[in-house]
C-alpha cells in the first residue's frame, strides 16, 4: 500500500467508455491511467491550483491525483522533499491497489511536482509510458540561461527567505495578493498545504537525471503559460525563468513545448490542456 493518499477518477462507465468489443470479441485493451503529481499550496484534485480541470480526462482513462506528504489527505511530514515525492511515485506506480498494471502509467507534473516526476522517471522508467511536465520548477537543468543563473544566484548568495514568525496565513497572502493575484480562501487544507509549502526542501537543490530521462526514451510534452497578463512582478521573478526552463527541457530531451495563455495552466486554460494530454497520450 503506497504511504501517500491518491485519489482515483474513473468516468469510463458512467461515459460508455469502459473498453468496446475488439473485431474479434475480445475486450479492447484498457488505456494507460495517468499519475499526476501537483505543486506547492496544493493537493491532487483541488480546484484553485490542482488538476481538478483535468477531471474530464478520467472519460478515457483512470486518473490518478497523488497527494504529496504533508498536502491533502497524504500524512505530515517534517519537510517536504522531491526525492522522497519521486520515491512515493515510484510506489504508487508499483502499487497493486491504484491498479497501474505492468505496461505502467502517464505521469504529469506541475512545478515542484513536475521535478519528482522527472526523478521517478529516471529511476523506474519501466514503469513510465509518458512524460508532461507543466511550468517544471528543474531550474538547475536549465542553469546555463542568464535568467534563470541570475534566479539561482539570489537564492544560493542569501536572497530573503520567509521571515520568522510569519505565519501560514500571512505567506499566502504575501504569496497572491502581494503579486497582484487573488488571496484563496484560507480554509485549514489550504493552510496546511501552504505550511507544508514554507518548509519544503529548495528546489533549487534537485539534481535533475537529464542523461537517464534521455535514456529512456520517453515522449516528453512540456507545457508552459506565456504570462503576458501576469502581475509584472511575478513574471520578473517567477515567469520568466520557467519560460526558460521550459524551453531549455524540451531541447535536452527532445519534447514537445506547448504554450498556452495566463500563468496556471492547466488551471486557466484547462480546455487546450486536457485536448494536448489526449493527442499526447493517444
Amino acid at each position: 500500500m503506497a504511504a501517500v493518499h491518491v485519489t482515483v477518477w474513473d468516468d469510463r462507465d458512467r461515459v460508455g467508455g469502459g473498453g468496446a468489443p475488439t473485431a474479434s470479441g475480445a475486450p479492447a485493451a484498457a488505456a494507460a491511467p495517468a499519475l499526476f503529481i501537483h505543486n506547492i499550496f496544493t493537493w491532487g484534485s483541488d480546484p484553485t491550483y490542482g488538476f481538478a480541470g483535468q477531471r474530464p480526462l478520467a472519460d478515457s482513462r483512470r486518473l490518478l491525483m497523488m497527494d504529496r506528504r504533508g498536502y491533502g489527505d497524504s500524512p505530515d511530514t517534517a519537510c517536504s522533499d522531491f526525492d522522497v515525492d519521486a520515491e512515493d511515485v515510484v510506489e504508487v506506480l508499483g502499487d497493486g491497489a491504484c491498479a497501474v498494471g505492468l505496461g505502467g502509467a502517464h505521469l504529469v507534473g506541475h512545478g515542484n511536482g513536475a521535478v519528482a516526476a522527472l526523478i521517478a522517471a529516471a529511476r523506474r522508467p519501466d514503469l513510465v509510458r509518458s512524460l508532461a511536465l507543466i511550468q517544471p520548477s528543474a531550474f538547475t537543468a536549465a542553469a546555463h540561461h542568464p535568467v534563470v543563473a541570475d534566479l539561482l544566484d539570489r537564492v544560493r548568495d542569501g536572497a530573503p527567505g520567509i521571515p520568522e514568525g510569519i505565519t501560514p496565513e500571512q505567506y499566502l497572502r504575501a504569496s497572491t495578493e502581494g503579486l497582484g493575484m487573488a488571496v484563496p480562501e484560507p480554509t485549514p487544507r489550504r493552510l496546511r498545504a501552504v505550511a507544508t509549502s514554507m518548509g519544503e526542501r529548495p528546489i533549487w537543490e534537485a539534481e535533475i537525471p537529464l542523461e537517464a530521462v534521455r535514456g529512456a526514451a520517453l515522449p516528453v510534452l512540456v507545457i508552459c503559460g506565456t504570462w503576458e497578463q501576469a502581475p509584472a512582478t511575478y513574471r520578473e521573478h517567477v515567469g520568466l525563468p520557467l519560460m526558460a526552463v521550459a524551453e531549455s527541457l524540451t531541447d535536452s530531451l527532445g519534447g514537445r513545448l506547448l504554450r498556452v495563455p495566463g500563468y496556471y495552466p492547466h488551471t486557466q486554460e484547462p480546455a487546450a490542456v486536457n485536448a494536448a494530454l489526449r493527442e499526447f497520450w493517444g
